[in-house]
């Protein structure tokens, strides 16, 4: 950006002269306070005041005071919604065609929104907006999410001040992987202490109002608060979870009709529409056996209490901006990013990381375990059932451009801006809307360039008329979907869609290696028949082609061309090469590795080197390098004084190959070796200087991916939950450790497949 031209005069001396200074950024008169919220994987049935009798008074509160939006959609999946709500620009035009770990390379798919975008963020900081991001973020590829990774897609890179919250798609809600502003930084508290991921947000949020208020009493501020909720793991404060105990007993078929008729009750729902049909990869409650039933009931109470408690986290923000005396002036909006997620599998998942290797948990298993669901040491995510009724009325879910995809909450207060109270809007809008809609209400006008970058047109369109006039004629009448292949069309009150399946997931009986032109599109009068129930495509087949017609216009001016549906392409053809050094060298204390930019071990052969220092009189104790937690991964560290190897098979099992000798005082290299038998099995070896003091048969070693929730490679400590036993995370090594080395041996193993559904998992 160039510099402003200097304002005073420059004479001979002080006397001739008149000092000058740059003029800094003034908001418009009487300019609001924003808090954007960002719920994730909340499908439209699942808030209170969207017909659900999960407990959300804060969220529902500000839906009495406010405007609901009835026909509000996403994208149907993370990184592409969040593009679109900072941006105002479709996600295809903001390279966001999918999540950001899994880029192409077409410009739809780079995975890097482009600079002439500009971000929210950006726009209100040029306007004398004080702008602080916390929680999720999901918008930086997973390569560069490590310390030695430009920042320049982190929300600091993007306008905004300050940072807390975790890349990636989720997070462990009791030892998560957190960032702040720049770097990493370990959870202020551990489990036992009672952490919890959604309470440190909200004190980080309250925490940075308060800085601001305390220096700056009048200048505006954009918060922008994304939860870890309720995206898997559904993990939550034993209370919160116990208070739903018994409450999903009737099952998902009788909540959905008990959901529906309050969401018809409260005027949500055309008049007309049908509640959608149970599909039947889902199962009837009724003809689930009566442990099973418990169980299924246990993954949504989990969810229930993870979801009032993040609404009780976001009310304790709301609170301190009434305490601020900005209540009126604050300008508050609340989305979910996508429908209810259906990564949980049929019978649901306590290990996400299980259902990515190939061993999912079994009825036996999931009905052994059922107490540890929404604790540290289960990765919960409940079964499609569930996922089926947090879309209530609508066809399929996340990741599919369905209503039941892309449908989903979207609520407007402002007291001091909005006279209605309560109200519900039908006119359709969708997530590129909210950006134009916070700038019209804010009085600010999109820029032609920001920091000497000039800026493309922004696609949304506001919504602020109609927050005070519901019979107002729609505004936004067009709008293309497409994600992994599957597309819609809304236009004119009519959608064309078509469903595209990937991988392994359900495919209706569908080839998903079929050519696209083989698609069969289906056809809904979506203003009458909002939970598309009645096809209309052999009936009006001149509005089908219409409509087809101007999809593939849409496709082309947004950059969704070429399709593709592949899972794997991203995984094999990454923008950049595959890591596939020999040697790796880690030194202690530095922040987490992720294991995407690590040393693939599975079932290869290969070695760790520890150089330590061990004092007279010091027992040494702690982890010399380890990789994931409870929920699987391994790790080698001294315990009680000796060598130790843990590796944790999907946290099923636990193979432990341990030392009788301790390690004395002085210099050492504590050394682990694997050789495998190139069937996931192998042998483990303990070495002391080159001695082996220990040896034993590990049966079996994950395939696919080690480590969830943003896990990765620690040296000298561990992330946690422990992945071994008989100690606690982090487990510091108490001794000198001066570096350790990793070794690998033999041809990279992959599966890209599951590759693939273990990172939409996570999304």
């Amino acid at each position: 950006m160039r510099e402003p031209d200097f304002g005073g005069v420059i004479g001979p001396t002080w006397r001739e002269s008149t000092p000058w200074w740059p003029p800094e950024p003034q908001p418009p008169p009487g300019a609001p306070n924003l808090l954007l919220v960002v719920l994730d994987d909340v499908g439209y049935a699942q808030l209170g005041c969207y017909g659900s009798d999960i407990d959300t008074p804060n969220l529902d509160r500000l839906a009495a005071g406010g405007v609901r939006l009835a026909n509000f959609h996403t994208t149907a999946l993370c990184s592409p919604t969040r593009a679109c709500l900072l941006t105002g620009r479709n996600h295809h035009s903001c390279s966001m065609g999918r999540i950001a770990d899994l880029a192409v390379g077409y410009p739809g798919y780079w995975g890097r929104i482009p600079r002439t975008h500009g971000f929210l963020s950006e726009i209100l900081g040029a306007h004398g907006y004080l702008a602080h991001a916390v929680g999720k973020w999901h918008l930086t590829p997973e390569d560069e999410t490590h310390m030695a990774a430009p920042r320049d897609t982190w929300p600091c890179g993007r306008g905004f001040q300050r940072w807390y919250g975790f890349h990636g798609g989720e997070t462990h809600q009791f030892v998560p992987t957190l960032f702040q502003d720049n770097h990493a930084v370990p959870p202020p508290r551990r489990p036992e202490d009672g952490y919890h991921l959604t309470e440190d947000l909200a004190d980080r949020a309250i925490r940075y109002l308060g800085e601001l208020r305390s220096v700056e009493p009048d200048k505006p501020f954009f918060l922008y608060f994304a939860t870890g909720a309720c995206h898997a793991p559904h993990q939550a404060p034993p209370p919160w979870i116990e208070r739903y105990h018994g409450r999903f007993d009737a099952g998902w078929d009788a909540w959905r009709e008990a959901t529906f008729a309050r969401q018809k009750a409260a005027g949500l729902l055309p008049a007309g529409t049908q509640l959608s049909p149970r599909p039947p990869w889902v199962p009837a409650w009724a003809d689930l056996e009566p442990e099973d039933r418990r169980v299924n009931a246990r993954f949504m109470e989990c969810f229930a209490g993870f979801l009032s408690h993040a609404d009780a986290q976001i009310g304790r923000v709301l609170a301190f901006v009434e305490e601020l005396g900005e209540w009126d002036d604050t300008i508050v909006v609340v989305v979910s990013d996508n429908g209810a997620s259906a990564e949980g599998g049929m019978r649901g998942s306590i290990n996400d990381s299980r259902l990515w290797n190939g061993l999912p948990a079994g009825r036996g298993e999931l009905r052994a375990r059922i107490d540890e669901l929404g604790g540290p040491s289960a990765h919960n995510n409940y079964p499609w059932g569930w996922t089926m009724a947090g879309n209530t009325p609508f066809r399929r879910w996340k990741r599919e451009v369905h209503e039941g995809g892309v449908a989903d909450p979207c609520i407007v207060h402002w007291p001091r801006g909005i006279a209605s109270r309560g109200g519900i809007r039908h006119q359709f809008a969708h997530a590129i809307d909210v950006l134009p809609t916070v700038l019209e209400l804010a009085g600010i006008d999109p820029p032609e360039e920001i920091g000497g970058v000039a800026q493309s047109p922004i696609d949304g369109q506001s919504f602020a008329y109609l927050l005070d006039d519901a019979s107002a004629a729609a505004r936004h009448t067009t709008q293309y979907f497409e994600m992994f292949g599957s597309r819609g069309i809304h236009h004119d009150g009519w959608k064309a869609v078509t469903f595209k399946p990937i991988g392994q997931m359900y495919h209706d009986g569908l080839d998903p290696d079929a050519p696209f032109d083989d698609d069969v599109w289906e056809l809904y009068h979506v203003a009458e028949d909002l939970s598309e129930c009645d096809d209309l495509a052999l009936r009006h087949p001149e509005k089908l082609a219409e409509l087809v017609e101007v999809w593939w216009r849409e496709a082309r001016q947004f950059g969704v061309l070429p399709l593709d549906n592949r899972p794997v392409a991203a995984l094999m053809a990454p923008r950049r090469p595959f890591d596939d050094r020999p040697r790796y060298v880690f030194w202690p204390g530095g922040a987490l590795v992720p294991e995407r930019v690590t040393a693939n071990m599975r079932n290869r052969s290969h070695a760790i080197r520890a150089e330590v220092d061990v004092p007279d009189g010091v027992a040494p104790e702690g982890v010399l390098l380890a990789m994931g937690t409870a929920l699987g991964g391994w790790s080698f560290l001294v315990l009680d004084g000796r060598l130790r190897y843990v590796n944790n098979y999907l946290g099923k099992d636990r193979h432990v190959v341990a030392s009788t000798e301790p390690v004395p005082p002085g210099r050492h290299e504590l050394a682990f070796t694997f050789v495998t038998n190139g069937d996931f099995r192998g042998t483990g070896r303990l070495l002391l200087d080159g001695q082996v003091v220990g040896e034993g048969e590990i049966p079996q070693v994950t395939p696919v991916r080690f480590s969830i929730s943003g896990g990765g490679v620690t040296c000298g400590w561990e992330q946690g939950p422990a992945v071994g036993e008989g100690y606690t995370a982090p487990f510091p090594f108490t001794a000198t450790l001066r570096r350790v080395t990793l070794d690998v041996d033999g041809r990279p193993h992959r599966e890209p497949e599951a590759e693939f559904e273990a990172v939409m998992s996570e999304q």
